[in-house]
């Protein structure tokens, strides 16, 4: 069966998130004592007990993530369960890069907290916002953007699915976009708790400092094919591989594009990797009859190994426990 691995990005992010792997499994809880030392903080008793605001800093929130995706990530590997292709949701990216071997679990740490901590700051330096838009296409959000250009900066920043498109941009022009993106017939439009205008021009001063980070790391030529969020085509080679981290904040993140494309590719199956199902639901939205499975919980990974014809008492989950 060809496999894709879906990794999830910012939002999904939930206290207690890992702890029952790593309660299981030592290979799990591994994972985050390296993410606590590479950090320099307790990363693991800020995701197992919160507090939630903590858990809900930008700088917080993406390695917290991230570490919890390899995790689950780590005991897929040990079953010998290996994708043909991975792709993940703005900081999914990175997570998919550290499957597909294009970068190191630490130094993808170290690039989530400063992306992280960028981000954050350029939200303060530049207040921005975001808004998902329910039921229009593309054309008639991009349409509403227009109608609020003299507001200032919005452009349409998550292309997530058939009839859900999220805004970003400055305050004042994402509310005249959502008026407008309502006068046109949309369901709903809902302005989200972010703290900047991410995946848009007002994150130029966290992409530039970002692109210095990604300079100073080492990325390697993935072993499978990461379909990137800017393009919503497979990449591969290091190079494509940096030029793709370096757009991504001030491009959109192409999902519903990324998906199709995993479709057109052969992909036969996805598993979400780690904190909860939002890419399944998205997943749905694009193609109802796409298998999915997921791997954030001890029960949901026993789900997908034997949906997937793995056994529990495998050499590889013994070694793991």
């Amino acid at each position: 069966m060809k496999l894709a691995f879906l990794f999830p990005g910012q939002g999904a992010q939930k206290v207690g998130m890992g702890r029952e792997l790593a309660e299981q499994y030592p290979a799990a809880r591994g994972v985050f004592e390296e993410a606590n030392q590479v950090l320099g903080f307790d990363l693991a008793a800020l995701c197992w007990e919160g507090p939630e605001d903590e858990l809900k800093k930008t700088v917080h929130t993406q390695p917290a993530l991230l570490t919890h995706s390899v995790a689950a990530l780590r005991l897929l590997e040990a079953h010998g369960i290996r994708p043909a292709f991975a792709a993940g949701h703005s900081l999914g990216e990175y997570s998919a890069l550290v499957a597909a071997g294009a970068l190191g679990f630490a130094d993808a740490l170290r690039l989530v907290q400063r992306r992280g901590a960028l981000m954050y700051q350029a939200g303060l330096d530049k207040p921005g916002a975001m808004a998902a838009i329910l039921g229009l296409d593309l054309p008639t959000v991009e349409a509403a953007c227009r109608d609020a250009a003299a507001l200032g900066v919005v452009v349409p920043a998550n292309l997530n699915a058939p009839g859900q498109v999220v805004v970003s941009g400055e305050p004042a022009a994402v509310e005249a976009a959502s008026v407008a993106a309502r006068a046109r017939g949309a369901k709903r439009a809902i302005r989200l708790e972010v703290s900047g205008a991410f995946h848009s021009p007002l994150m130029a001063p966290a992409a530039a400092g970002l692109a210095e980070a990604l300079d100073g790391v080492t990325i390697h030529d993935a072993r499978f094919p990461v379909v990137a969020n800017v393009s919503a085509q497979p990449v591969a080679r290091h190079d494509e591989i940096r030029a793709a981290l370096k757009a991504q904040l001030l491009g959109a993140v192409r999902w519903e594009e990324s998906t199709r494309r995993l479709l057109h590719e052969g992909v036969e199956a996805f598993i979400e990797v780690g904190t909860g199902t939002v890419l399944r639901g998205l997943l749905r939205s694009v193609d109802r009859e796409a298998r999915s499975f997921n791997v954030d919980d001890p029960d949901s990974l026993s789900a997908t190994l034997a949906a997937l014809g793995a056994t529990a008492r495998s050499p590889a989950q013994g070694a793991s426990r």
